[in-house]
């Protein structure tokens, strides 16, 4: 297919991919676990078998990223070598080892009338997930859509079309091998931007679409979608120093939060402190958070705690400061009076993505966690748990913000919905 073909073309053809895909679930849904495994199992085999080839079509996109001018960290997030492969390889075992969520049967009642109902799980069906740049996630989310039972729809970044290309056609061949429809696992075969665009329309084959990447990116496809959309613009999380919290708890949880790794949506970007701290606690945590290159932006009061402290070097915050994912070795700071001064600054610019309170009071720990209205809000531990693998989910295929179907990490089961099956014996309504 061109890179560029015309709008009535390139409509036509997605509509064709995504008629295909709905069919494949259709096939999909009724897999035993057995032949889903067995795909899973032969792609894995497939990964170091077609390594040469994979790593030639990666070379091809990491060739082209350089000529574009890509940053060293995106051509590192592109890159499909040996230890890649083989992490993705055990990665589709660890899902193949995973319970089948599709038949649970989650309720049951038998009403007066004798009837007998079930709800039971079973697939979502056509899913679209439109990402950027890490091609891993090809082979993540397909294979959390194929042991859920649902086709996927898989567009990633034009940089690592060719790398998404060869990942697919090994998740295609291994579907094939168990006897699944090819068509379960699809990638669209043009680099076009409008083609995501087209594929957003067709809500009587896509049911539900899951975009990751950046806050432009999910609010383009938000947008646009006329399908139900699973998603978390971004993460600005939050660590709440109460005025019980422990200083050496209090340091490791605040650098772990923060800088174990910076550019992920569980970082925390906002570091709030009661004002018994500020001569304490919060110039102890803030010199460790410096020591690891971080760099502070903190609001008038706890600028002047800081600084009366002896650190240097702390920058001022402002509203938008505190709305900012930094996805960097940046920091908000601020200090506040109370817990339910914490919960106001969180409820007004957090993204209902990850929070964490440190404090030695107990009830202080459930009032945060009733209190705060996001996905995940821990207690006493790092915003970077809040992950599939961390939960035991074995993977993830993102993590939703949203208050209906999913919140939070979304595994295996968060890709299935249920209905109501009924056992009669001629019931009717009077």
């Amino acid at each position: 297919m061109s890179s560029t073909p015309d709008t009535t073309n390139l409509a036509a053809a997605m509509r064709a991919l995504a008629e295909a895909a709905h069919a494949a679930a259709r096939v999909l849904a009724l897999a035993s676990r057995e032949q889903k495994d067995r795909a899973l199992l032969r792609a894995a085999e497939l990964l170091t078998e077609r390594k040469d080839a994979i790593a030639s079509a990666n070379a091809e996109d990491l060739k082209r990223g350089k000529a574009q001018g890509m940053p060293a960290a995106k051509l590192d997030r592109l890159k499909l070598d040996g230890p890649v492969l083989q992490r993705l390889a055990e990665g589709l075992k660890q899902v193949v080892a995973l319970d089948d969520p599709v038949g649970v049967e989650l309720a049951r009642d038998t009403r007066p009338n004798g009837l007998v109902l079930r709800r039971v799980r079973c697939p979502i069906g056509t899913i679209l997930i439109v990402f950027e740049s890490r091609p891993n996630v090809t082979v993540e989310a397909a294979s959390l859509c194929l042991k859920s039972g649902n086709a996927c729809i898989l567009r990633g970044g034009s940089e690592a079309r060719a790398s998404n290309a060869a990942l697919a056609a090994v998740l295609r061949e291994g579907l094939a091998s168990a006897g699944l429809p090819e068509a379960a696992v699809s990638v669209p075969g043009t680099a076009d931007r409008a083609a995501v665009a087209e594929l957003l329309k067709l809500d009587d084959c896509i049911d539900l679409v899951i975009p990751r990447g950046g806050e432009g990116l999910i609010r383009a496809v938000a947008e646009q979608a006329c399908m139900p959309v699973l998603k978390h613009y971004k993460g600005v999380c939050h660590v709440y120093l109460d005025e019980s919290a422990d200083p050496k708890l209090a340091r490791e949880i605040a650098v772990n939060s923060k800088l174990q790794r910076v550019g992920v949506c569980n970082a925390a970007e906002t570091l709030l402190a009661h004002r018994a701290l500020a001569a304490t606690v919060l110039p102890d945590v803030a010199r460790a958070l410096q020591a690891g290159g971080c760099r502070l932006l903190a609001e008038p009061t706890a600028k002047a705690a800081l600084e009366k402290a002896g650190l240097t070097d702390v920058g001022a915050a402002t509203d938008e400061t505190f709305h900012t994912e930094h996805l960097d070795k940046i920091i908000s700071v601020k200090l506040v009076g109370s817990i339910e001064e914490a919960v106001a600054h969180i409820d007004r610019f957090g993204s209902r993505h990850t929070e964490t309170i440190v404090t030695g009071n107990a009830q202080a720990g459930r009032r945060f966690q009733q209190e705060v209205d996001s996905s995940s809000v821990f207690v006493n531990a790092s915003t970077r748990l809040a992950d599939g693998f961390e939960y035991g989910l074995g993977a993830e295929i993102g993590i939703s913000t949203d208050k209906l179907h999913a919140r939070g990490p979304m595994g295996l089961e968060e890709l299935t919905t249920y209905k109501w099956l009924g056992d009669g014996t001629g019931q009717l309504r009077s």
